[in-house]
């Protein structure tokens, strides 16, 4: 009896030790699992992360800009709107679109850094407060300073500029105190003036900082494919909107589809549905407006 109960005791102790190698088998299957399962989760999670962050990056206008405007961090292109201190840069640098004609006009990387500055008539253009400008040429641009100055006279005295509301005149003066400067500049002497106020213009677009309207060459010939056979247009467009800074406008948008843009609207990036307009007035002497843009 004794050697039966033995036997059959060590037979029992062997089945125990075979279920309990089963348990540990189905406790490690299910742990193994759960690892799988918490590992999975975290793995998707991290993907949605990095994919929602890639597409954030990738999508237009999410990324930091580099100097809309330019003035130490921002600038003029306030196309236009400076941080405080009244300095402008046209547009945010990037890439906005310019005329290719079949025969390239001479435009020069830079010039001799000096500038011209023609001498004025003395004749006061509407009436307000007198606003006394100049306007000096750089050398080795090949372009007539007196031109370029007769270009600027004329958009300012235009019955559709700043003085259709009454409260501003204009008179060019070659010496003296003055309230503004209209420059026209190679793109590198664009940057190099602009940069000294803090603002990135990248060879491609104009600046208005401190009692300075810096106009870029490149883009007062090239104009912009929005202005296409109106290069007189886009003139206009360009001294009111940066002259529109120094009489202390900001950026403005479109009112509305089909209206005409405002002179402060940053028109070389897109009209938004406006009618192209270069001049702060219409033929009825009414201001052209639209809300404003931080």
């Amino acid at each position: 009896m004794q050697s039966t109960r033995a036997r059959t005791g060590r037979s029992g102790r062997s089945g125990g030790s075979r279920l309990g190698d089963l348990d540990a088998e189905f406790e490690r299957a299910r742990r193994a699992r759960k690892r799988g399962v918490v590992a999975g989760a975290v793995t998707l999670a991290l993907v949605l992360v990095l994919g929602g962050a890639l597409a954030w990056f990738l999508a237009p206008g999410s990324r930091p800009s580099r100097g809309t405007s330019a003035t130490t961090g921002k600038g003029g292109a306030d196309d236009g709107g400076g941080r405080g201190n009244g300095n402008r840069v046209e547009a945010e640098p990037s890439d906005p679109p310019l005329l290719k004609p079949k025969r390239a006009p001479y435009i020069p990387a830079k010039g001799t850094g000096k500038f011209s500055r023609p001498t004025s008539s003395g004749k006061v253009h509407g009436q307000g407060k007198l606003m006394r400008y100049m306007v000096e040429v750089e050398g080795g641009l090949r372009q007539d300073p007196v031109a370029f100055a007769q270009s600027v006279d004329e958009i300012l005295a235009d019955p559709r500029g700043w003085t259709a509301g009454g409260k501003w005149s204009f008179k060019r003066v070659t010496s003296g105190s003055y309230d503004f400067v209209v420059k026209l500049a190679s793109p590198g002497t664009v940057d190099r003036i602009c940069g000294a106020y803090g603002m990135t213009t990248e060879g491609k677009v104009n600046c208005s900082a401190g009692k300075q309207v810096v106009v870029n060459l490149k883009r007062w010939l090239l104009l912009t494919t929005y202005y296409r056979g109106q290069a007189e247009h886009y003139h206009a467009l360009t001294i009111n909107h940066e002259v529109g800074h120094r009489l202390g406008f900001g950026h403005m948008t479109c009112s509305g589809r089909g209206r005409l843009a405002p002179v402060m609207q940053q028109q070389i990036f897109g009209l938004k549905g406006c009618r192209i307009n270069g001049w702060p007035y219409d033929r009825n002497g009414r201001f052209v407006k639209g809300p404003s843009v931080p």
